[in-house]
């Protein structure tokens, strides 16, 4: 399948891809905060400089984005048609960085918490995720990891 635009646009767009400050990051941080969690961000003392960190809990919180740190099972974790060696070579890194990461983490002594992008992407979600962490935070829990799935499961039926 050919892309819809040519490599010169395509290009452009990858790169104004950020690691900081996207849009599932905004949303949780927003839900975090307006329920009384403070946090800090981008701690470039931790290891892979997590997204939030809560030292009140001795706790951090990476927001993965699901394309690019490829969410097992998830719809947003399609690969890419062109290129599969690059792109392949490019998210194996990711993702064992990740797990490096997450290692340093919690051999220094903090807990971890996951979110997954697609778990943020419908707003009556949010709310739900933010449940999950305030229960784990509240818990004796090491790490916790909320993707769609599970936050569409434990959600209460209306």
């Amino acid at each position: 399948m050919a892309d819809v635009v040519d490599k010169e646009t395509r290009s452009r767009m990858m790169a104004g891809i950020g690691g900081k400050n996207t849009t599932p990051e905004l949303v949780l941080r927003r839900a975090l905060h307006a329920r009384g969690f403070r946090y800090r961000l981008h701690v470039t003392q931790l290891p892979g400089r997590p997204d939030m960190v809560l030292p009140k809990y001795r706790a951090v919180i990476l927001v993965h984005g699901c394309f690019w740190h490829r969410h097992a099972g998830c719809r947003y974790a399609a690969t890419p048609a062109t290129r599969s060696d690059f792109w392949q070579t490019k998210f194996s890194a990711n993702v064992a960085r990740d797990d490096i990461v997450r290692i340093k983490l919690r051999h220094a002594g903090w807990r971890v918490a996951t979110v997954w992008e697609c778990a943020l992407k419908r707003p009556d979600c949010v709310d739900a995720v933010v449940r999950r962490l305030t229960s784990w935070l509240a818990s004796a829990s090491k790490e916790v990891e909320i993707g769609e799935t599970e936050v569409v499961s434990s959600k209460p039926q209306e």
